[in-house]
């Protein structure tokens, strides 16, 4: 169990032969000992009908992703996790995009090729649906028995490269992640997708970042739908200075963006302006015609610790304390994480008006939280107007209600939960 545990994650360099550099951004993927946890004692979906467990979904293979180039990393097919709905949920469809970072040189990309990050061979054979995929009615209300997938990310830039070249430097690669969204969709279509009355993209992290992408593209294999909308959780990057003055996101970005031809997938932004630039969020958001809800902290663990206060930018340790606990940061730390809130409200400034925006902004230090059924919707979900995110969600999805809640700054929400880590964050 060590070994595997160890296998799970991966520091990436941003260039070859700059240690420093990584540290800045270098992203470590880890699946919790809590899912590993739920894995090994989760039932399977024919014991699970009235247990609280969650259930254990089991991996498929898109078989015909060769002929279409759309492979991982390491070349092996593309996979998803796919739970289907019953009831009422047999025509909707929730699809969400697995997180993990980004691989910026062939350095790091070659070490995602040995993990479940750029590797069917090394993808578990079944997951847990927790959180907005649980199939549990107590903790997920809307969309419990919706058709349900999970796609597995394998490709290190958000589903969102295409190279056709896979020689580089004697090793082959596959930048592939456009095609594996393709790829994966078309499967799904077959199995009833196109056939959708309702259907929700979403995904956490590079996910969400990937939601924001894709979101319009999505309506193109969902044609008989009648309500269509994308949820990004946690994929809005701040294209911000960390505390020494560096563009370090910016940076690492330019090289994913380079590496796997990243520019090509956004043609009118790049008229406009630099092609990193256009991998934010930030410019992404200002094209999207789907109903779009942004869900994202205020104090976004993952971002504290990678870019706001890289390694590289902190050689005294003076933010050692504050990166793993906002509770620790003095007043002048607590001032620039504020400069990050106002960072964020101001990205999404310029489409708050949007009457199908939904929007949920909550002050705490964290990172995902939708695939967290705590965080989700629980007795103890931190909330926003005594709403729950799975509340919100729902209400904005079904016209409800206008949903669009931005927490005070911190520490106004004793809902919260600021976890304190004992290592810099880590995502599943």
């Amino acid at each position: 169990m060590a070994a595997a545990h160890h296998n799970l994650f991966h520091l990436w360099r941003r260039r070859s032969g700059s240690a420093t550099t990584s540290a800045v951004v270098g992203i470590v993927f880890l699946v919790s000992s809590a899912v590993v946890l739920l894995t090994l004692t989760s039932r399977s979906p024919e014991s699970a009908v009235n247990s609280t467990d969650p259930v254990l979904v089991d991996l498929t293979l898109v078989n015909n992703a060769k002929e279409k180039g759309a492979l991982c990393l390491d070349g092996t097919l593309p996979g998803y996790h796919f739970l289907k709905g019953s009831g009422s949920g047999a025509e909707s469809w929730l699809i969400h995009l697995e997180g993990g970072g980004w691989c910026s040189n062939l350095e790091s990309c070659g070490a995602r090729k040995h993990t479940e990050s750029g590797s069917s061979n090394h993808m578990e054979k079944q997951v847990p649906f927790i959180g907005i995929l649980s199939n549990l009615p107590s903790q997920n209300p809307d969309f419990y028995n919706w058709n349900k997938v999970k796609v597995r990310y394998c490709d290190g830039a958000s589903f969102s490269g295409d190279v056709e070249t896979t020689e580089q430097k004697g090793s082959t690669f596959y930048f592939r992640g456009q095609r594996i969204w393709e790829a994966i969709m078309d499967d799904l279509v077959v199995k009833g997708l196109a056939s959708a009355k309702k259907a929700l993209l979403t995904g956490c992290s590079a996910g969400g970042l990937a939601t924001y992408i894709h979101c319009d593209d999505f309506k193109a294999f969902v044609p008989k739908a009648d309500t269509v909308k994308c949820m990004a959780d946690g994929g809005f990057f701040l294209d911000i200075k960390d505390v020494s003055g560096r563009k370090s996101i910016h940076d690492f970005y330019s090289d994913v963006v380079q590496l796997q031809d990243v520019g090509k997938r956004f043609p009118d932004c790049i008229s406009r302006m630099n092609a990193t630039k256009c991998f934010f969020a930030e410019e992404i958001i200002k094209k999207i015609r789907t109903p779009l809800f942004i869900l994202n902290p205020a104090y976004d663990a993952w971002q504290v610790q990678h870019v706001v206060t890289p390694d590289v930018s902190d050689p005294s340790l003076s933010w050692r304390s504050c990166r793993l606990d906002i509770k620790k940061c003095d007043s002048n730390q607590i001032e620039i994480l504020q400069g990050m809130r106002t960072a964020l409200l101001d990205g999404i400034r310029g489409i708050t008006k949007k009457k199908d925006l939904g929007i949920f902004i909550n002050s705490c230090f964290i990172h995902c939280q939708s695939l967290k059924d705590y965080l989700w919707h629980s007795p103890d979900s931190p909330r926003i107007n005594n709403k729950t995110i799975a509340e919100a969600v729902g209400d904005w999805y079904f016209d409800r209600s206008k949903v669009k809640e931005i927490d005070s700054q911190y520490p106004s929400n004793p809902t919260c939960y600021n976890m304190v880590f004992s290592k810099p964050y880590k995502h599943n």
